[in-house]
């Protein structure tokens, strides 16, 4: 089922939880609403169930305006962030309970739960209470419950925050393959930008109450449109500079580091124009150990900065390198993987390559104005 808000806006007073939300979620999506805490992500999904009405706009389902349709009308399944399971009910009675209200034959309250109990792997717990259930098990069974209905639309309102580092990967992998199965239009609120990278077909990212960005997760990677989108998808360097035109195939940007070269931007500048700079942690090539005069330093078309290590961190499969240019405060993070053996430590000089391909030109950073 297709889901669309149409210039949807929800407000308190003189205060935007939401605002102008143009949005068209695929069907059979996984399609997750992203943002940090406050930016309306809940807001909207709440609307969507039917358990806020906005104050104006329209949302659909297929083409059908349901803006105004109960949510016990609008075939939604929802999972909320601590599960509301009930207690003195074993994990059948659960899955069960939804069921039963909808008054359907004890044979067909039977299949579909024995069917979901199969789909969420808890069929060998069917008769033990929640309280005898591990976060992660407890977790499936208030999925089971909402898939239980066969919902038009599945809601997960971030169903993994309560659980520990081990067992939110493992949920990961079962939602992931719960909705290839099912093939139900799902939409998926968060903060966590890796469950949004890692799971969803396509990510919508909110601010301050507004939609700033929807794409695939490596769109949204490799081509945020914003400051904002490409700090928090992902770690990234933001460099604030001077757009000083083009030269061959490549944008010049003036900065603390130097000149750099740039293929790729988001708009169109000209020279004089102020723009921020993005680069990734893993799109720094440190040279450790490496004189800037070495052979591999002078590749035609990349651009070379040295940089002094100021910290150092080693995690065994990578190495982060804290960097500051010579006379900044500025830090530039820098990622290595499966990082070899050198001698470089604090203080020490350290040549990088940086290819113009990883160089993205973006508009200068602006702060969110306050949704009034």
């Amino acid at each position: 089922m297709q889901v669309r808000f149409e210039g949807v806006e929800k407000r308190y007073g003189n205060f935007f939880a939401v605002r102008d939300l143009n949005l068209t979620i695929k069907p059979g999506a996984l399609h997750f609403l992203l943002g940090p805490s406050g930016c309306g992500k809940t807001t909207t999904l709440r609307m969507l169930a039917g358990l806020e009405t906005p104050t104006g706009g329209k949302i659909f389902f297929d083409n059908r305006d349901v803006t105004n349709v109960p949510a016990a009308e609008r075939g939604i399944g929802m999972v909320f962030q601590n599960y509301a399971l009930w207690p003195h009910m074993t994990v059948r009675k659960n899955v069960e309970y939804g069921l039963k209200l909808r008054k359907l034959t004890s044979e067909e309250i039977n299949r579909r739960c024995n069917e979901v109990l199969e789909f969420t792997q808890l069929h060998n717990f069917a008769e033990r209470l929640p309280g005898q259930l591990s976060g992660g098990q407890q977790q499936r069974v208030a999925l089971a419950r909402a898939l239980a209905i066969r919902p038009n639309v599945l809601l997960l309102d971030e169903p993994l925050s309560n659980l520990d580092a081990k067992l939110r990967l493992e949920m990961r992998d079962n939602i992931s393959r719960i909705h290839r199965q099912t093939g139900i239009t799902t939409v998926y609120v968060t903060h966590d930008q890796k469950e949004a990278l890692s799971m969803g077909s396509h990510v919508s990212v909110m601010h301050a109450g507004s939609l700033i960005q929807t794409g695939s997760p490596r769109e949204l990677y490799h081509s945020p449109e914003t400051p904002f989108i490409a700090g928090f998808i992902g770690e990234t360097n933001i460099i604030e500079g001077t757009y000083s035109g083009k030269n061959g195939d490549f944008h010049e940007v003036r900065t603390e580091l130097g000149t750099l070269r740039a293929k790729r931007t988001i708009g169109q500048w000209k020279n004089g124009d102020k723009i921020s700079v993005s680069i990734r942690p893993e799109a720094m090539r440190p040279l450790l150990g490496t004189s800037q005069r070495g052979a591999e330093a002078q590749i035609s078309g990349v651009n070379n900065v040295t940089l002094k290590l100021d910290h150092l961190t080693y995690l065994g499969e990578s190495e982060q390198l804290q960097l500051v240019p010579a006379n900044s405060k500025t830090h530039i993070k820098a990622s290595i993987f499966n990082p070899p053996e050198h001698a470089t430590r604090e203080g020490d000089d350290v040549p990088c390559l940086i290819a113009p391909d990883d160089v993205l030109v973006l508009a200068p950073q602006q702060a969110m104005g306050p949704r009034t």
